[in-house]
């Protein structure tokens, strides 16, 4: 029997229980789910340390707003080998701030904040992309 693996920074999911998050697994990582939408990815793992910490599902257009919410928030370099800034915005665990700023990060959430969470596009819109060609 496999070991039942820790849900990392669990205190995430005690601040967002009012909304019933759903949590999956998903790279060795924990998508967070509100309904439909992913707003979080929680990732604590050996390989590539520095990418652990709360990663944020957002847009490209609201990461200035963010970054003054959240001075430590990075991009998430592990999602393009760190040659493009990604969508996807991270607080690090090695942040002297990061308890603080996920916490508030979890309020904005309750309050339904728009920069925070996307939509995954489903399989079904993925196949159809990749299928479309011409001849």
């Amino acid at each position: 029997m496999k070991p039942v693996k820790k849900i990392p920074f669990a205190f995430v999911l005690d601040n967002l229980l009012p909304l019933q998050p759903t949590v999956k697994p998903m790279f060795g990582s924990y998508g967070v789910y509100i309904g439909e939408k992913i707003v979080l990815v929680l990732r604590d793992r050996e390989s590539h340390s520095e990418a652990n910490g709360i990663w944020i599902a957002t847009s490209s257009e609201y990461h200035e707003s963010l970054k003054k919410d959240f001075p430590s928030m990075c991009f998430v370099y592990l999602l393009s080998d760190g040659k493009a800034e990604t969508n996807w915005q991270m607080i690090p665990a090695s942040a002297d701030d990061f308890e603080t700023s996920v916490i508030k990060c979890c309020e904005f959430i309750l309050q339904n904040d728009q920069r925070i969470g996307r939509i995954p596009k489903t399989q079904k819109h993925k196949i159809k992309k990749s299928i479309n060609f011409k001849l």
